[in-house]
């Protein structure tokens, strides 16, 4: 038995996204939990030549038998992470099938992890980005808001994790309160009015909750709100070593037991 960690992101035509998740996934894979383990880092889409496939496929190159799945995004409410698993033979979460074709495995067992939802070491690197906007706490509320999803099931997973890590947040910095929006569907900038017709005496910090500076977080979320007043600063997860912390230890709790509790097949 061989052990290895196929860490899966979106991936993005921008070559700065991909360095940040790269940087993150082999500073993990440079710790000492996960010393002598090959780690890969692979794209769902986009990426040619670094795709899934490929990575499983370079896995199988270096000798593993076991594989440690880890899905790089930021919510379990993500289709994209269902449609992963499936793909690796895990049934569907809500009955939605996802459009990709069984993965080619020969590895005896996958085993496939969670992504990273509210994790409380994401709640300090939003926090550490939200304090450098913040004045008056008490007097200021925070707007999550992150990719989302119209799809049942999926579209409250979102709901779920954003509201926890806003609690999570309020709690930590001392806001007056948190709330939660989606750009599927198209909630942002609705919110946002109803928080400041609410309460105008409150200013609103935007947080977005996205895994790498990009397209959304660039153009999106400033065009959803434009004309709208807010605080903003664009930040996004990476780059952060607490990422690569979390990938770590994700990776390094996977492979534990990998004798009696895998609970993933291979697709192939």
């Amino acid at each position: 038995m061989k052990q290895g960690v196929l860490v899966i992101s979106h991936g993005s035509r921008e070559a700065d996204w991909i360095k940040l998740v790269d940087d993150a996934v082999n500073e993990a894979a440079s710790s000492l939990s996960l010393s002598g383990v090959p780690v890969v880092s692979a794209f769902l889409e986009i990426v040619e030549g670094r795709l899934i496939q490929d990575g499983i496929w370079e896995l199988e190159r270096q000798g593993v038998t076991d594989i440690y799945v880890l899905p790089l995004f930021v919510s379990s409410g993500s289709t994209h992470v269902d449609e992963i698993a499936q793909a690796f033979g895990l049934p569907a979460a809500h009955g939605l099938q996802g459009d990709l074709e069984p993965f080619e495995v020969k590895a005896a067992r996958v085993r496939f992890g969670q992504p990273i939802d509210d994790d409380p070491e994401v709640a300090e690197i939003l926090l550490g980005h939200i304090r450098e906007l913040s004045r008056e706490p008490e007097r200021e509320a925070l707007l999550l808001i992150g990719h989302g999803s119209r799809e049942a099931g999926f579209h409250e997973r979102w709901q779920q994790g954003m509201s926890l890590l806003g609690s999570r947040l309020c709690s930590l910095g001392g806001f007056a309160r948190a709330e939660q929006a989606m750009l599927l569907p198209d909630q942002a900038a609705e919110k946002l009015r109803g928080m400041q017709a609410e309460r105008p005496d409150e200013a609103v910090i935007v947080v977005p909750l996205f895994l790498s500076r990009g397209y959304f977080t660039n153009h999106v979320i400033p065009g959803r709100l434009q004309g709208l007043s807010y605080r903003y600063n664009g930040k996004a997860l990476l780059p952060h070593p607490a990422i690569a912390k979390w990938i770590a230890r994700q990776a390094a709790a996977g492979l534990e037991g990998c004798g009696s509790g895998w609970a993933g097949s291979s697709g192939g």
